[in-house]
Formats: C-alpha cells, sequence, structure tokens
C-alpha cells in the first residue's frame, strides 16, 4: 500500500495569550506532502518556560528520527524517542534551573506505506474523520477523562468541569518519566482527514462541531480559516492543529495476484 498526503495545514497561534507555549512540526511555512512526520505540543509550564519545552519536544523527536530511524518506526522506538526528549529536558533544566517544571503534551503521526503510526501523551488530540465522520480519537490523560471513565461525572460534565485543563500525562524529565499511547492505524481511505491539535482548539470545537464541519465540501484552506475564526472568538487559550488529508491509497498487489492478471491476458 502506498499512501500519498494531500497539502497538509497548519497553524499555532498565541490566541489571547501574551505568549505562545504550543509548537508544530513542521511548521506551516516548510511542511510539505512530503513530509511523514507530524507533531502538534502544548507547552505547559507559563514562567517555567513551556515555550521551550513544546519547541524542544518537536526539535529532539525530529532528531531521533532522522537519526536512528532505519525501518518502520513502532512503540518501542516511539517510547525510546520520548526516553531522548527527557534526557534532553534534563540538561536544558541543569543549565536554566529556572525551567524547572516545564513540561508538554506530544501528539505524533508517522505515515509510512503501510500504516500510520499514532502516539499521544496529555490531551492534546488525535482525530480521523471519513466523510465528516469520526472513526478515531485518542483518549485524553486528563483528570476529568479518568473521571469520565469511572462513572463520576458525564462527558457534557467534563467539557465545562473547572479541572479539566488537569493532565495525569506530559514530558517533563526522566526524573518522572512518561509514556505513550501508540496506535497503529490500518484502515485508511482515500479522502480521510487526520486532525491533530491542542486542548486551546477542543475549548472552543466540540466533537460534534467538527464533524458537522469538516462534513461540507470545501477546501482545506477554508476550513483552517473556519477553525481559527473560531478559537480566536471562544478560546482562551494558545490554540494549534494540523490538518493532514488522504490523497490516495495504492494498494499494491501480490506476485501471486500479478501473475493471475498476466494470465487472464491470453484467455
Amino acid at each position: 500500500m502506498q499512501i500519498t498526503l494531500g497539502r497538509p495545514f497548519a497553524v499555532s497561534d498565541k490566541g489571547r495569550r501574551t505568549n505562545n507555549e504550543d509548537a508544530v512540526f513542521p511548521s506551516s511555512e516548510l511542511v510539505s506532502p512530503n513530509d511523514r512526520l507530524y507533531l502538534v505540543c502544548d507547552g505547559v509550564g507559563g514562567s517555567n518556560r513551556g515555550e521551550v519545552a513544546s519547541a524542544l519536544t518537536c526539535e529532539v523527536f525530529h532528531s531521533f528520527f532522522q537519526t536512528f530511524l532505519t525501518g518502520i518506526p513502532d512503540d518501542q522506538f516511539v517510547q525510546k524517542a520520548i526516553q531522548y526528549v527527557e534526557t534532553c529536558f534534563d540538561k536544558y533544566i541543569t543549565e536554566h534551573p529556572d525551567a524547572s517544571g516545564m513540561a508538554t503534551t506530544m501528539t505524533m503521526l508517522y505515515f509510512t506505506q503501510e500504516s500510520i503510526l499514532a502516539a499521544h501523551i496529555g490531551d492534546s488530540r488525535i482525530y480521523q474523520f471519513r466523510k465528516g465522520k469520526l472513526i478515531f480519537r485518542t483518549e485524553d490523560h486528563s483528570l476529568v477523562n479518568s473521571w469520565v471513565k469511572l462513572g463520576r461525572i458525564t462527558k457534557e460534565e467534563a467539557a465545562s468541569h473547572p479541572q479539566k485543563n488537569i493532565i495525569l500525562r506530559a514530558i517533563q524529565g526522566s526524573s518522572r518519566p512518561t509514556e505513550a499511547d501508540v496506535v497503529s492505524l490500518t484502515d485508511i481511505e482515500a479522502g480521510d482527514l487526520f486532525f491533530m491539535c491542542t486542548d486551546g482548539v477542543t475549548e472552543s470545537w466540540s466533537d460534534r462541531d467538527l464533524e458537522e464541519l469538516f462534513s461540507v465540501p470545501m477546501p482545506l484552506e477554508h476550513i483552517k480559516q473556519q477553525l481559527v475564526e473560531k478559537c480566536f472568538q471562544n478560546s482562551r487559550d494558545n490554540f494549534s492543529f494540523y490538518l493532514i488529508p488522504i490523497q490516495s491509497i495504492q494498494k499494491n498487489e501480490s506476485f501471486a495476484q500479478n501473475l493471475l492478471t498476466f494470465l487472464y491476458s491470453f484467455i
């Protein structure tokens, strides 16, 4: 199978905040359909340099993949990349003690020829939409989501809960190691849309809102603009996202299939 991407679109904006603690990779200026690694991170820490945490994670993840990836990445490879990021956090905090406490969420997509590797830490999300319908979404590592799973509160109550921003996992450093949830997605079709975003986006857009937006045929650039406008109106946080369309899927025929096709041509 050969996965071909359409033109991706990225946004990372400070919104109503004075500084932007989010980061995306590749940057919106440099991204192309040939890219295979995509990251969206939401830094935590305010004066403790959340913006450094998110940007450093993007930089180090990219470097780790470039340096050590020799085949198709898997769960173990992603966890090793996270460990490497944690050691880089340690080094930075040792050199900049005022950055102690910095942390970040992380979402990652890596497109191979056969599947899409999705990984996340924290409450930044990855979605997969097909003809406007949600067919995959990561599950937040957050306090309120753990309460939803336990039946203590409903999903509707979680959306407006005063503690909804408390996350249970984040990349912080080797003294507080963490792991990503990693899944290999193989149910992929031409026309599918992958959406990665920070909680500054989900503060303004519910899953149902996103389904309604993505179900209307329009250029992705127009969808991007609608996402931005509503986030500016309703979000109190930075907001960042990636829109990554699947342009085509080419399935590789086996040798046996090719042989049968060849033989049938003589009948």
